[in-house]
């Protein structure tokens, strides 16, 4: 996973680096809860950009990571689904608590 984290906007993006399933899930929660922690965000993105797979296990990650930002007064938004990872996500309801983010509202996620 990769981190960035935007000082002037309190903004925390996650990059998840490796497909999302349940021998990965504890690594990537671990780490994302370790940057979250860290860096006491206003709003984190967790960015599906390399995510080619994702199984049932995600759908409880991305709830996990959603309750954890909610505790430390964050919001939670997902960016750069594929078609089947967001068919997987509107399948669950979870984009009814995550928001997709609109990466036109700044040019982060493409550096």
């Amino acid at each position: 996973m990769e981190t960035k984290f935007y000082e002037k906007d309190k903004l925390l993006v996650l990059k998840i680096t490796e497909e999302i399933d349940d021998h990965n899930v504890k690594k990537i929660r671990g780490k994302a809860d370790y940057e979250i922690e860290r860096y006491m965000p206003k709003k984190v993105i967790l960015d599906f950009d390399s995510v080619t797979f994702m199984d049932s296990a995600g759908i409880g990650l991305i709830i996990g990571r959603y309750k954890f930002a909610k505790i430390i007064g964050a919001k939670l938004e997902v960016a750069n689904l594929s078609k089947n990872v967001q068919r997987i996500f509107e399948m669950s309801g979870i984009l009814k608590l995550v928001p997709i983010w609109d990466v036109s509202q700044l040019d982060i996620l493409s550096n």
